[in-house]
Protein backbone atom coordinates (compact mmCIF):
# COMPACT_ATOMS: atom_id res chain seq x y z
CA UNK A 1 0.00 0.00 0.00
CA UNK A 2 1.50 3.35 -1.00
CA UNK A 3 0.11 5.22 2.05
CA UNK A 4 1.52 3.92 5.33
CA UNK A 5 1.39 5.14 8.90
CA UNK A 6 5.06 5.01 9.91
CA UNK A 7 4.42 6.18 13.46
CA UNK A 8 1.62 7.78 15.43
CA UNK A 9 2.39 11.20 13.91
CA UNK A 10 4.08 10.40 10.57
CA UNK A 11 2.61 9.22 7.27
CA UNK A 12 4.76 7.85 4.42
CA UNK A 13 3.55 7.93 0.83
CA UNK A 14 5.47 5.88 -1.76
CA UNK A 15 4.74 7.80 -4.96
CA UNK A 16 4.88 6.54 -8.54
CA UNK A 17 4.35 8.21 -11.91
CA UNK A 18 0.88 9.15 -13.17
CA UNK A 19 -1.88 8.08 -12.86
CA UNK A 20 -0.92 6.54 -9.51
CA UNK A 21 0.70 9.80 -8.35
CA UNK A 22 -2.63 11.69 -8.38
CA UNK A 23 -4.54 8.78 -6.86
CA UNK A 24 -2.07 8.52 -3.97
CA UNK A 25 -2.17 12.25 -3.28
CA UNK A 26 -5.98 12.23 -3.35
CA UNK A 27 -5.98 9.38 -0.80
CA UNK A 28 -3.54 11.39 1.30
CA UNK A 29 -5.80 14.46 1.20
CA UNK A 30 -8.70 12.33 2.45
CA UNK A 31 -6.58 10.92 5.29
CA UNK A 32 -5.29 14.35 6.34
CA UNK A 33 -8.77 15.91 6.33
CA UNK A 34 -10.03 13.38 8.86
CA UNK A 35 -6.81 13.10 10.85
CA UNK A 36 -5.13 15.47 13.22
CA UNK A 37 -1.64 16.89 12.98
CA UNK A 38 0.38 14.46 10.87
CA UNK A 39 3.84 14.95 9.39
CA UNK A 40 4.14 13.59 5.84
CA UNK A 41 7.12 12.05 4.04
CA UNK A 42 6.68 11.74 0.27
CA UNK A 43 8.98 9.09 -1.18
CA UNK A 44 9.92 10.12 -4.75
CA UNK A 45 12.37 7.30 -5.56
CA UNK A 46 10.00 5.75 -8.17
CA UNK A 47 8.90 9.07 -9.72
CA UNK A 48 10.54 9.96 -13.04
CA UNK A 49 8.51 13.07 -13.93
CA UNK A 50 6.02 15.52 -12.48
CA UNK A 51 3.52 17.62 -14.40
CA UNK A 52 1.84 20.91 -13.55
CA UNK A 53 -1.13 19.12 -11.99
CA UNK A 54 1.25 17.19 -9.69
CA UNK A 55 2.96 20.41 -8.65
CA UNK A 56 -0.38 22.08 -7.92
CA UNK A 57 -1.43 19.13 -5.74
CA UNK A 58 1.88 19.21 -3.85
CA UNK A 59 1.49 22.95 -3.18
CA UNK A 60 -2.05 22.33 -1.91
CA UNK A 61 -0.72 19.48 0.23
CA UNK A 62 2.01 21.70 1.67
CA UNK A 63 -0.56 24.33 2.57
CA UNK A 64 -2.82 21.75 4.22
CA UNK A 65 -0.01 20.16 6.23
CA UNK A 66 1.59 23.41 7.40
CA UNK A 67 -1.82 24.86 8.36
CA UNK A 68 -2.04 22.08 10.94
CA UNK A 69 1.45 22.85 12.24
CA UNK A 70 2.92 19.70 10.70
CA UNK A 71 5.75 19.16 8.23
CA UNK A 72 6.02 17.85 4.69
CA UNK A 73 9.31 16.34 3.49
CA UNK A 74 10.05 15.22 -0.08
CA UNK A 75 12.46 12.28 0.02
CA UNK A 76 14.64 10.61 -2.60
CA UNK A 77 13.82 13.03 -5.41
CA UNK A 78 15.28 11.74 -8.67
CA UNK A 79 17.54 13.87 -10.87
CA UNK A 80 14.82 14.40 -13.50
CA UNK A 81 12.28 15.59 -10.93
CA UNK A 82 14.86 17.65 -9.04
CA UNK A 83 15.44 19.64 -12.25
CA UNK A 84 11.75 20.63 -12.28
CA UNK A 85 11.95 21.81 -8.67
CA UNK A 86 15.04 23.88 -9.45
CA UNK A 87 13.66 25.49 -12.61
CA UNK A 88 10.36 26.41 -10.94
CA UNK A 89 11.98 27.69 -7.73
CA UNK A 90 10.12 25.09 -5.68
CA UNK A 91 13.42 23.89 -4.23
CA UNK A 92 13.10 26.89 -1.89
CA UNK A 93 9.47 26.13 -0.96
CA UNK A 94 9.63 22.45 -0.04
CA UNK A 95 11.74 20.61 2.51
CA UNK A 96 13.87 17.82 1.01
CA UNK A 97 15.78 14.80 2.28
CA UNK A 98 18.26 12.67 0.34
CA UNK A 99 16.33 9.48 1.06
CA UNK A 100 13.31 8.24 2.99
CA UNK A 101 15.21 7.15 6.10
CA UNK A 102 16.91 10.54 6.40
CA UNK A 103 13.57 12.29 5.97
CA UNK A 104 11.90 10.10 8.59
CA UNK A 105 14.76 10.67 11.03
CA UNK A 106 14.45 14.43 10.55
CA UNK A 107 10.70 14.32 11.16
CA UNK A 108 11.12 12.07 14.20
CA UNK A 109 13.74 14.39 15.70
CA UNK A 110 11.79 17.50 14.81
CA UNK A 111 14.68 19.05 12.90
CA UNK A 112 14.68 21.15 9.76
CA UNK A 113 12.22 23.66 8.33
CA UNK A 114 8.69 23.88 9.56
Amino acid sequence: MPLQKWSENILVVDLQDEPQFSDDLNALFDTLETGGKLDVALNFTEVTYVNSSNIAKMLKLRKMVTAKGARLVLCGVTTQVWGVFLVTGLDKIFEFADDLLTGLAGLQLGEGNA
